[in-house]
């Protein structure tokens, strides 16, 4: 017991690397400590598809409406809010979940989330395209006319490519277990 102290070391680091640390090179310090993983598995799949369809046709549709004067119709306010809020929110979910960000945010409970955020999608992108569709009127903006009933069917597209995001994501939940006192109650 008397040699105890002599074994035990209070320093955690050299006395070099903590005049590199606070020199001029302490970028190296924190690139080291961010490592990003990319889930090559994830893009193969189906979900990955369906999330690159919603978020190119997504685009598509909002840059329609965005080139015709949508501010004269309240309804394309509407959609254009949802397809751009909707557009933006699956850009970021598609890079977290390709970058792996699942693992760094663990108190999340993933599957339930993804599922939640499709499903209320689904039922926003439903909504705008109906607002979408009953406002293409032939008569009322000639010029702009077929570039709204594009939008309209991108809108019916992408409510589809929702909807089935949140069927995958559903069944992606289910087969997760989605209730944790099922995984921890022995059988």
């Amino acid at each position: 017991m008397a040699d105890f102290p002599s074994k035990v070391t209070t320093e955690t680091s050299s006395p070099h690397s903590q005049s590199s640390q606070q020199g001029g090179n302490s970028l190296q310090g924190l690139a080291a400590n961010f490592t990003t993983r990319m889930d090559m598995s994830f893009i193969r799949s189906i979900p990955a598809i369906l999330m690159i369809v919603e978020i190119v046709l997504g685009l598509l549709q909002w840059a329609l409406i965005a080139g015709a004067p949508y501010t004269l119709l309240p309804a394309y306010g509407w959609v254009m809010f949802v397809a751009v809020t909707l557009w933006i929110l699956t850009t970021i979910l598609f890079f977290m979940i390709l970058f792996d960000g699942r693992q760094k945010l663990t108190f999340i409970p993933w599957p339930l989330a993804v599922m939640v955020y499709f499903a209320g999608a689904t039922v926003l992108y439903l909504t705008a395209f109906l607002a979408n569709a009953a406002s293409v009127q032939p008569f009322y903006f000639t010029v702009f006319y077929g570039q709204m009933a594009a939008a309209a069917f991108f809108g019916a597209v992408v409510t589809v490519a929702y909807w089935a995001s949140a069927f995958f994501s559903y069944l992606a939940w289910k087969g997760d277990g989605g209730n944790a006192a099922t995984n921890t109650v022995p059988t």
